[in-house]
């Protein structure tokens, strides 16, 4: 098994693995915009392995957290196989 992760916020009702589209939708009418705030902060690159991209991804989702004096967002988690984990860094952007 292997762990992935996900930014999201404390009040988001919706899943950011299981019902991506909804949580989108909220993330984004409540004025969070998660996606873009950590693609902003992630230090990712198209040189990098895609595993080195998901590193990078936890390291920024770590640092936001850690860093949020409001304490809106949260590091979601979700234990996978180890066939989920590479399908998942398939669809991962490079």
């Amino acid at each position: 098994m292997a762990t992935i992760v996900a930014l999201t916020t404390v009040d988001n009702p919706y899943d950011p693995f299981d019902n991506f589209d909804k949580w989108f939708m909220y993330d984004n009418d409540h004025g969070y915009c998660s996606c873009g705030y950590l693609a902003r902060v992630a230090r990712t690159s198209d040189a990098l392995t895609p595993k080195e991209n998901m590193r990078a991804l936890e390291e920024a989702i770590n640092d936001i957290v850690r860093l949020d004096f409001m304490n809106v967002y949260k590091k979601a988690t979700k234990e996978v196989s180890e066939k989920e984990l590479e399908e998942y860094y398939m669809e991962a952007p490079n």
